[in-house]
């Protein structure tokens, strides 16, 4: 016996098969998107401008120095966060957005303020959820 899956799309149900998601929209490789704990936060510290390794560090507690390293050279990897040394004595690094990185800010917004508004039902979605199992 065979069962046939179906989600919505576009308002019709679709057979999930192993070509559902399109090779054009890979939204894996799509930085920032939660597989990197800490690169919203690190992008909304940069969003007023360049910052030191340093200055990114005070918002973001919990974070440690290494993951922070890990998390920047991800970012600039991925072309949203550039990296600019000036040769001082002592030396200084700071860190800014890219333009690449600004537009992401958006989408950003988007999913923060649907976030503030639907906080409440998720968490409740959540507790009932952890009742019942």
């Amino acid at each position: 016996m065979t069962t046939t899956v179906v989600a919505e799309r576009g308002g019709g149900a679709v057979p999930l098969t192993a070509e559902f998601f399109p090779d054009d929209c890979p939204v894996q490789a799509v930085p920032v998107l939660g597989s990197r704990k800490w690169a919203w936060k690190i992008m909304r510290c940069l969003e007023g401008g360049p910052r030191r390794f340093s200055e990114l560090r005070v918002p973001l507690v919990g974070v440690t120095a290494k993951v922070l390293a890990e998390s920047l050279r991800s970012m600039e990897r991925d072309g949203v966060v550039e990296r600019t040394e000036f040769a001082e004595n002592p030396p200084r690094v700071e860190y800014a957005l890219t333009p690449l990185g600004r537009t992401l800010l958006g989408p950003m917004d988007a999913v923060c303020a649907w976030s503030r508004e639907n906080l409440g039902g998720l968490l409740a979605a959540r507790a009932e959820y952890e009742v019942g199992h």
